[in-house]
């Protein structure tokens, strides 16, 4: 489990850019320090309101799949999170799957990266591997995004989260 990329590996300025985006406030703490709002306790992100708490040590793909949770997420439970983000099955797997789209937002990482690191850190599918439920199983979870306008036809991120028609503001781009 430790041959991750964690979050000091990354720019900070591509991981607050990318949170941003979506309207999520990075909030760093110290290394050793209880991160607030981690559901699955450390090194894992953390969640309260829209601020999202990670250290030095803390997998990118936590961030992602945190931040993915507050973008999927209705309005309503969006205004109440704290720690527990809850969401169904299929809100899960749409979690999952725009994970890896947002992964290649991030420069050095990718969605390749972060689909090995969710195998690595035992994330666990029905063919798998993460790469073989992303290319071959998540339709489910696809549709669910393009029905939630979070994705497009083309599954590309249009920057809009469940529940909002418009874009939070900024872009986001995974070419």
């Amino acid at each position: 489990m430790n041959d991750v990329i964690v979050c000091s590996q990354l720019p900070e300025v591509s991981l607050r850019g990318l949170l941003e985006a979506y309207g999520l406030t990075l909030c760093w703490v110290d290394d050793n320090r209880t991160i607030p709002g981690s559901h699955f306790g450390e090194p894992e992100a953390g969640l309260i309101g829209n601020r999202l708490y990670i250290r030095k040590d803390t997998p990118v793909h936590s961030l992602l799949h945190e931040s993915c949770h507050y973008i999927c997420m209705d309005k309503q439970r969006r205004l109440e999170l704290h720690t527990d983000a809850g969401g169904d099955y299929d809100e899960e797997n749409a979690v999952c799957y725009l994970s890896i789209l947002l992964a290649e937002a991030l420069p050095g990482y990718s969605s390749r990266i972060m689909m090995k690191d969710m195998d690595q850190w035992g994330y666990t599918f029905r063919l798998g591997s993460a790469h073989d439920w992303f290319e071959q199983d998540a339709e489910d979870a696809r549709k669910w995004l393009l029905s939630s306008g979070i994705i497009d036809e083309r599954s590309r991120v249009t920057g809009k989260m469940r529940g909002l028609a418009e874009k939070y503001h900024g872009k986001i781009s995974t070419t």
